[in-house]
């Protein structure tokens, strides 16, 4: 009986020690989106890509390297560079410009044709750097999230050549 005790006060011991660490807060890939597409005189596309950080920590975002895909097209590459520290459950946005090819530009302006109306399926995935608010105190190594997302761009009504 004595023994029991004691290894259920050993038990209860350990958990309690364990309980006392940091509390490790859950990690998500983001979400990565077109938050607004503008078409440039010189034929780029000037895209600004909404990430949405769901994990419950805060992240600092380092870079994304994907493609684009618009109209079962050929996919054009998606890269930059940047810093942004994003709260936990929030968004905030970067930019870059791609230049498309012909046959995404050909199914662009067929739906700016149909005006507010029209609108244009497209793909977008790959992969963004990040490091978690937790590793960053560890001095941890960015790590990789992939991510993956079909959406629809429209015609913006009363802006010319921009899209949402």
């Amino acid at each position: 009986m004595k023994r029991l005790l004691r290894c259920i006060a050993l038990v209860a011991l350990a958990a309690g020690l364990a309980a006392c660490g940091p509390p490790r807060k859950s990690v998500f890939p983001p979400t990565i989106t077109i938050q607004q597409m503008e078409v440039r005189p010189n034929g780029l596309w000037h895209l600004v890509l909404r990430i949405q950080n769901n994990s419950y920590t805060g992240m600092t975002f380092h870079s994304i390297d994907g493609t684009l895909q618009v109209a079962d097209d050929i996919p054009v590459r998606l890269h930059a560079d940047f810093k942004r520290d994003i709260p936990a459950l929030s968004g905030d946005v970067t930019t870059l410009d791609i230049l498309p090819t012909p046959a995404m530009a050909k199914a662009l302006a067929a739906v700016a044709a149909k005006g507010s109306a029209g609108s244009l399926a497209y793909r977008i995935s790959g992969s963004t750097n990040a490091t978690p608010e937790r590793e960053k105190e560890t001095k941890e190594k960015p790590r990789d999230f992939d991510f993956h997302g079909n959406d629809w761009l429209s015609p913006v009504p009363g802006i010319p050549n921009t899209y949402r």
